[in-house]
């Protein structure tokens, strides 16, 4: 594997090369030859910047997504040098109603994915059986606000959504850190495309989300996006209009921000790299 060495703002670290690096707008963008190198890169960056916010403030708070597009960095995040008993990790959303015990319950995603292999400091999850959705929602944004997030890692779906904040309903000036969210048909079919449930009809239609002001208010965002699935919406957050029609749009004005491809991901806006 090629490495490459990149200067932080602290000190040096190897960084596996990308196949093309470039920037639109304000937001950094990498393209990778696979899904395993691109998660291997998101994950050293990712650990960069935990380990820098470990020494500097003695712990650090993440937000890390769910969904198999999430795989390959997360297993390659769990085997970084962190200090993971000063870590705090949050997610970005779970279904209203879903057993806790289903294969697609996230917090049940990210303890079989992450969570048994690393030991942290906290585990918040997003409830999926509250007594009261909105008094739960109002929690969760304490908490987010109580840890002000140095890391948010994240990815975008196949309409564009960043967490649950789908095309219909996401709003980039949200009042709000944390609600509930009708799922859009693209969001639930995608579901159903990835193995998690059997049929839309299986899939919750309503979930607690992060709104995209919470995701954006880490320090760093790092957005996770491979597979040819996601290469229309790739094409759509890089070269259509900054609009919450493709929530993702909006990573193109977050100077904080990076997105890592892969060759399937990146092949309708870079087919010559890509290639």
């Amino acid at each position: 594997m090629i490495e490459v060495e990149l200067r932080s703002d602290k000190e040096e670290f190897s960084l596996t090369a990308p196949l093309h690096k470039t920037k639109i707008e304000d937001l950094q963008v990498s393209v990778y030859q696979t899904n395993e190198e691109m998660g291997q890169a998101a994950a050293e960056e990712a650990a960069e910047v935990i380990q820098q916010t470990i020494r500097g403030k003695g712990e650090a708070n993440i937000i890390v997504a769910t969904g198999n597009s999430q795989i390959t960095f997360l297993a390659a995040l769990r085997e970084m040098d962190i200090d993971w008993s000063k870590v705090n990790v949050f997610h970005m959303d779970e279904y209203i109603g879903i057993d806790p015990e289903h294969p697609a319950s996230f917090p049940l995603f990210l303890q079989r994915h992450f969570l048994d292999y690393v030991d942290v400091k906290a585990f918040y999850a997003v409830p999926s059986h509250p007594e009261d959705v909105d008094a739960a929602c109002k929690a969760y944004e304490e908490l987010l606000r109580a840890h002000p997030a140095d890391l948010c890692a994240l990815g975008f779906g196949e309409n564009g959504h960043l967490a649950f904040n789908d095309p219909p309903f996401a709003d980039f000036d949200d009042p709000v850190w944390v609600k509930v969210v009708e799922l859009d048909e693209v969001s639930r079919r995608q579901q159903v495309g990835e193995g998690h449930f059997p049929d839309l009809d299986a899939v919750p239609t309503h979930a607690i989300t992060l709104t995209i002001p919470a995701l954006l208010a880490a320090d760093r965002v790092l957005a996770i996006v491979p597979e040819a699935r996601k290469a229309p919406a790739v094409v759509e957050a890089l070269e259509g209009p900054v609009t919450e029609d493709c929530p993702a749009s909006i990573l193109r004005q977050s100077p904080h921000a990076h997105l890592f491809l892969d060759a399937d991901s990146a092949a309708q806006v870079y087919p010559d790299v890509a290639g």
